[in-house]
């Protein structure tokens, strides 16, 4: 498959404090994004993605290493052009209405006056903006603000776009809406470099996923590669039974309205269960078990550090 993207043993190193110390942000991260896929890239606060992301847009340069976007160096106009991105804390003119923020960053781009009106309604209408073309910017919610920051990033219908935190602050509604916005993105065709750390978002949409922590990029791959399908534990809800018979067999949760939550960490307690609730003539309401997720594969990796 075609690469879009690839980081060849980036570094980046910044001075701070009041008497300079060179801090090194990026310890030689590379990875690849390959056409068409939705990629995550996942750290805690401060591990470098940020700092990532704007070695790739060419607003700081790495110290060492190389970046190409379509096969290009990064800085090439020619490779530029192909991008969208939308940035964590985005700034808007908020006086300005959705359509003329949009029309404003079109004209940048140099588009016809024709293709411009065609182009932002297309776009409010995949943002779900409709309604509000006419709208100043300071009415907006949070949710509205950052479907107009992603409409603007899809203005010169770019190949690649780069979101850094787009479902940040936003209500479980509003990370559904961009969500929904990102998979018709890849259903189009269009390759998306996500970076966040809502993990539960990015285990639903994400092809493939790179975890950095302190520089270094420690896990990367597909998902069915990374995550263990072998079974963690099973939630087993039951009633009729009481708590204190099931001392030994697993980890009690809660009791509540008659019913316990148990968690059972080894298979072979789950039939001396099903045997207890067959012989006290007991019920079992639920039987749950819990393979890995992203979340206990991202803990497990920043613990490990």
């Amino acid at each position: 498959m075609k690469t879009v993207l690839a980081l060849e043993n980036v570094h980046k190193l910044f001075k701070v404090g009041f008497i300079p110390k060179k801090k090194e942000i990026l310890k030689g991260v590379s990875l690849t994004v390959a056409e068409g896929e939705i990629y995550g890239y996942l750290g805690p606060n401060g591990a470098g993605k940020t700092t990532t992301l704007k070695c790739i847009l060419g607003l700081i340069f790495p110290d060492r290493g190389q970046i190409r976007i379509f096969g290009q160096p990064h800085l090439e106009p020619e490779a530029k052009e192909r991008l969208g991105f939308l940035p964590e804390n985005p700034y808007f003119y908020d006086y300005l209405t959705a359509r003329e923020f949009l029309d404003f960053y079109a004209q940048l781009f140099r588009v016809k006056k024709d293709e411009r009106e065609k182009r932002i309604a297309s776009l409010l209408n995949l943002v779900g903006l409709e309604t509000a073309r006419d709208l100043q910017l300071r009415k907006f919610s949070r949710g509205m603000l950052q479907r107009i920051g992603l409409a603007q990033a899809l203005i010169n219908e770019p190949s690649l776009i780069l979101l850094d935190e787009p479902l940040g602050g936003l209500d479980p509604l509003g990370r559904k809406e961009i969500r929904d916005i990102v998979i018709r993105l890849k259903a189009e065709g269009k390759t998306v470099f996500l970076c966040s750390h809502i993990l539960q978002d990015i285990e639903m949409i994400c092809d493939r996923v790179a975890i950095i922590v302190g520089g270094r990029i420690l896990s990367q791959g597909s998902l069915a590669d990374l995550i263990s399908e072998k079974n963690l534990s099973t939630e087993i809800t039951l009633s009729g039974l009481d708590p204190q018979d099931l001392a030994g067999l697993g980890e009690s949760l809660s009791g509540q309205g008659g019913r316990t939550l148990i968690k059972v960490f080894h298979e072979e307690k789950i039939q001396e269960i099903l045997d207890l609730v067959k012989n006290r003539r007991a019920k079992i309401h639920s039987l749950i078990p819990r393979t890995q997720t992203l979340e206990d594969l991202f803990v497990e990796t920043v613990k490990s550090q």
